[in-house]
């Protein structure tokens, strides 16, 4: 977990300012388990005392984002962009099509196909995105009247 001072100093490295609001932005990002909106950004900077307007919150997590030090993810059938920080690791997600909870899958099923496809096509592969949908366990119970499938 990141601290106020690795906020500064990422904010400073970037070129940016550091206010009260951009470093609370950060550490909001930082401690959630699952990329959030920004209206739950801002809920939060309101729940722990923090002066600051909902397109303010917008703005900076746009500023954030230009600068790298924040990633914006779009899940198909949200109309939301999510955000979350950028820890420069590779990530795909499972997301729950019922509830809308993301979860991490914290390796990459595709890197050796990736490697595959570069040699075999002579494509150049920059990158590649992989969000998997279904539905979570508790989602099951719920539609399944109390029985889980798993």
């Amino acid at each position: 977990m990141k601290t106020n001072k690795d906020y500064s100093e990422n904010l400073k490295q970037s070129g940016l300012k550091i206010t009260k609001q951009r470093v609370a932005i950060l550490d909001i990002l930082d401690k959630s388990k699952q990329p959030i909106a920004a209206e739950e950004v801002y809920e939060n900077l309101k729940s722990n005392n923090i002066s600051i307007n909902l397109s303010t919150v917008y703005r900076t997590l746009e500023l954030l984002t230009s600068k790298n030090l924040v990633l914006k993810v779009s899940i198909d059938g949200n109309s939301k962009s999510l955000f979350e920080t950028n820890n420069m690791m590779h990530k795909h997600y499972l997301i729950c099509t019922e509830c809308k909870k993301i979860l991490d899958i914290y390796y990459c099923p595709l890197e050796n196909y990736e490697k595959e496809l570069e040699q075999e096509t002579h494509f150049k592969i920059s990158g590649h995105r992989l969000d998997i949908y279904g539905l979570c366990p508790q989602c099951q119970k719920k539609i399944n009247g109390g029985k889980n499938n798993i």
